[in-house]
């Protein structure tokens, strides 16, 4: 009679920890591979098993923390449901294919500290509710389709450390109030038509972003933008 409910004790926390996450976080992560083309992602996921085993996917205390697919074969619109996934903290899709616009869900992601789309296809402007991103560190949208202007509603982020733009359509000028952040360290916004303003001369840098595949943002040298005139 011990034996068996030791027998039975065993397989009910077995059961306990293959649960994982919730059946909401499951649902949206299956929506990224369904919609994106997980079966001819480079590293694809084996929806068969838990959350936990699939590849870039971090499970801690049964919450999905940490989604990285970098230079994964994602192909496609990002899932609406994306937002479901309340628990994030990084975000790190860059170096894919993905198209379409950001979806404005996205700033349901209040634990979200690191967002990096650099190097696909997006299109669209940035949605405002990023804005609501209030965790935000960093932001990493280069190299896409991007247009439009930056929302003032980003001068909320006020725990942002790196605003990186670098290489889209953006016009207009930056929210001023980024620039009395204390945590802001770089503004990255070449190759667009931002008008640049003097209260952000000492954080517009340009960097070199060509190896990112196993850092976000790897320590690399940084090269400090400056403007010349045609005579120099």
């Amino acid at each position: 009679m011990k034996k068996s409910l030791l027998s039975l004790t065993f397989f009910l926390l077995s059961i306990a920890l293959i649960a994982q996450v919730s059946q909401k976080e499951e649902k949206a992560l299956l929506d990224i591979f369904s919609t994106m083309n997980g079966e001819n992602w480079v590293h694809t996921w084996d929806i068969d098993q838990p959350v936990s085993g699939w590849h870039g996917v971090t499970v801690k205390n049964n919450k999905v923390i940490k989604i990285n697919l970098l230079f994964n074969n994602l192909e496609g619109n990002l899932p609406t449901s994306i937002g479901d996934l309340k628990n994030l903290k990084t975000l790190e899709l860059s170096f894919n294919k993905i198209t379409g616009p950001i979806p404005s869900e996205i700033g349901l992601l209040s634990k979200l500290e690191v967002l990096g789309l650099n190097g696909n296809n997006i299109e669209g402007g940035i949605p405002s509710t990023i804005g609501s991103l209030s965790a935000l560190k960093e932001l990493h949208l280069s190299s896409n389709k991007i247009d439009g202007r930056i929302p003032s509603s980003l001068s909320n982020l006020t725990n942002l450390e790196v605003f990186n733009v670098f290489d889209n359509s953006i016009f207009g000028t930056l929210p001023i109030e980024l620039s009395y952040s204390k945590n802001l360290k770089q503004i990255v916004i070449a190759k667009n038509n931002i008008i640049e303003n003097d209260a952000f001369a000492s954080l517009l840098l340009f960097e070199n972003i060509t190896d990112q595949k196993n850092n976000l943002a790897p320590s690399v040298k940084t090269i400090i933008a400056t403007e010349t005139s045609d005579d120099n």
